[in-house]
């Protein structure tokens, strides 16, 4: 259901929605940096945040708004966070929303707010407001591409995506920018994303489908183990398609939980591709677990781990890093009864290396994309988690990430 061939349209392939990213000068590299989303109409609104206790300015702002349930822009800028910068951040985040609302001819608190980068350093006001205005002048329904561009910080590109479903009768469309790179892991969506829909859902069943949909795509993704001050998803949902309202969680919203669900997995594949100086795609899929929460542990262990990472990098078939994570992840488990393989290859069973066909080994670790099976045998519960190799240049990115 995750398609191509409208991406670039994005969060403007729904109806009702425009969007726009300029260039405002906030980022040193000088490319876009602001960006607005334009919902036509009152949109429906949920969100999810990170839970880092350290979160910032707009995190907390934006949360105010998605309690109201209503909401009709999202304004966004990359190259400073507003991170850890006190009582005026708070000012400037609220300053942000002022701005575009006024400019947008609607409420301060119909606004949600996003920023990222630099952690610590106060709002250039001055650049951000210029920005707001130039990206509302410039709203069209063809400006999803520029958006995403504005909101991206180390991603080497864009990530957008679109779907649909048929409700009701009436085709829904979903849209969908998030950008994610490096400081990527777990417990709220991980990165800036922002959806769009023009189904007309209830907010209180929105915030529920959007809650659990994290629960297996965004959060299943981790670049690095660490955990941003800034990650929130956000989703509009404007109802301009014209379907009969969710209000129940009826077979309409199972398609649209499902649309969103693929969706959202899809975008999380890209983010996780798309890892700082990432060479390798790693998907691990464990299963034989007893519940759900246990198959997310063992797999997270497995993708936070740097020496799986590095070995993966290094295109080294060393399996012995990959049970090692599994059996440190905290889940009980029987050495004899595990299984591991690497695209599909048998490397280790019932406590001991498996042997294997080195030059078939040697085929599945040089690929971009690579599948990591592990079966505990211990239930019937499964789960995915993305994840990439950590090369030198991760060192070299961040290494070099100053203020």
């Amino acid at each position: 259901m995750f398609s191509e061939e409208s991406a670039k349209l994005g969060i403007t392939y729904p109806k009702g929605f425009q969007a726009a990213g300029v260039k405002a000068g906030i980022k040193k590299s000088g490319n876009l940096d602001v960006a607005v989303i334009y919902s036509e109409k009152e949109a429906a609104v949920a969100g999810t945040f990170t839970k880092n206790a350290v979160a910032a300015a707009p995190v907390h702002v934006s949360k105010a708004v998605v309690a109201t349930h209503t909401a009709r822009a999202i304004v966004a800028n990359a190259g400073c966070a507003n991170a850890c910068t006190g009582a005026q951040g708070e000012v400037d985040a609220a300053a942000m929303q002022k701005i575009a609302a006024d400019a947008l001819g609607c409420g301060a608190q119909d606004i949600i707010v996003a920023s990222t980068g630099i952690i610590g350093q106060l709002l250039p006001m001055d650049k951000v407001e210029k920005g707001i205005h130039a990206a509302v002048k410039e709203l069209s329904p063809h400006g999803s591409m520029d958006a995403g561009n504005a909101i991206i910080t180390t991603d080497t590109y864009s990530k957008a995506g679109t779907t649909s479903v048929m409700l009701g009768g009436k085709e829904v469309r979903f849209g969908i920018i998030a950008k994610g790179s490096g400081m990527v892991r777990p417990d709220m969506a991980t990165v800036l994303c922002f959806i769009t829909t023009d189904a007309d859902i209830d907010a209180i069943l929105l915030q529920e489908a959007l809650s659990e949909v994290m629960e297996y795509s965004l959060n299943m993704i981790s670049i690095d183990g660490d955990m941003s001050t800034n990650d929130m998803a956000i989703v509009l949902a404007n109802g301009a398609a014209g379907n009969p309202k969710i209000t129940e969680k009826n077979a309409d919203y199972e398609a649209f939980k499902g649309a969103l669900l693929a969706l959202c997995q899809g975008i999380s594949e890209k983010i996780a591709a798309d890892g700082e100086g990432a060479t390798k795609f790693i998907t691990i899929h464990v299963k034989g677990a007893k519940n759900f929460a246990d198959a997310k542990t063992v797999g997270m262990s497995v993708a936070n781990s740097p020496l799986v990472k590095t070995a993966f990098f290094g295109e080294d078939p060393n399996w012995g890093r990959v049970i090692c994570a599994v059996g440190y992840a905290g889940v009980p488990m029987d050495p004899n009864h595990t299984t591991v393989k690497f695209g599909g290859i048998p490397v280790y069973a019932e406590g001991v290396g498996a042997a294997y066909d080195a030059d078939a080994l040697r085929a599945v670790m040089t690929a971009h994309d690579i599948v990591i099976d592990i079966d505990l045998d211990d239930g019937a519960t499964e789960a995915t988690v993305w994840t990439c190799d950590f090369s030198y240049e991760y060192v070299k990115i961040n290494g070099e990430y100053h203020t």
